[in-house]
């Protein structure tokens, strides 16, 4: 049985990045383990089961799961988890991953695991796209190790994402949420845009805005563009994990 580690945040996943995955992995007969951060539980961004952001229908199935669901009401702690032990890492996305996953250590060296590793593939969907900003391939990580004896520092190396084909939150659909000093509808000031720091890491950025769905892949690094892409998304990852679905 394949298994997969989902990594998702403490400070406002959107709902059908998330559940829409979880649920087509489930349905797939994947194992399934969510972790937060911290270990606490995952909080929905209320606005993804908005009505005036998202259909009914989904918004009623995000809740449901997020309500009832114990892996996300339960998580484990980040930093307890081997993502190692895991055939696929998945990052949904939410403007909350800026606050929390995009930005820890533990979130970066499970990514770096499943694309630069001996095995494994990575799912990372809409702002959670924004990690590849801030990770390092493994190689250069060693190499500084090797090169200093100490440990290896964020600073040194390569980006990850450096000459990947990725998509991911374009700067043209974020143009519509914040105002102009970049403040979001909850009043919190966004503090990075995906799109000019994932291209600034070496990206080769396609949003391919004239699309209804965006999903690429690289190598071991599967990306959506957002919400209406996550179904395909995970319909991909289970494709180059080898697993059979007819959801």
């Amino acid at each position: 049985m394949s298994s997969a580690l989902f990594i998702v945040s403490e400070h406002g996943y959107w709902g059908e990045e998330c559940i829409e995955p979880l649920t087509t992995l489930d349905d797939a007969g994947v194992d399934v383990t969510v972790a937060t951060p911290s270990g606490g539980p995952a909080v929905l961004d209320e606005r993804s089961i908005d009505p005036e952001e998202v259909d009914e229908e989904t918004a009623a199935m995000v809740e449901e799961v997020h309500e009832t669901d114990d892996r996300l009401n339960d998580p484990e702690p980040l930093a307890a988890v081997d993502p190692s032990e895991f055939d696929a890492v998945v990052f949904p996305g939410g403007h909350g991953t800026e606050w929390d996953v995009n930005q820890d250590r533990h979130a970066r060296a499970a990514l770096r695991e499943a694309v630069d590793g001996d095995d494994g593939k990575a799912m990372v969907v809409c702002h959670a796209v924004g990690i590849l900003a801030w990770t390092r391939d493994s190689e250069a990580l060693r190499a500084s190790e090797d090169a200093s004896g100490d440990e290896p520092r964020a600073s040194d190396g390569e980006f990850l994402v450096a000459g990947r084909s990725v998509t991911g939150f374009p700067n043209e659909w974020e143009e519509g949420i914040v105002d102009e000093y970049d403040r979001m509808p909850d009043g919190r000031k966004l503090p990075y845009w995906v799109e000019d720091e994932v291209k600034a890491a070496g990206a080769e950025w396609d949003a391919e805005l004239d699309s209804e769905t965006s999903v690429t892949v690289d190598g071991d690094l599967v990306t959506g563009r957002g919400p209406p892409s996550s179904a395909r998304a995970a319909r991909t990852l289970l494709a180059e994990l080898g697993v059979e679905y007819e959801g």
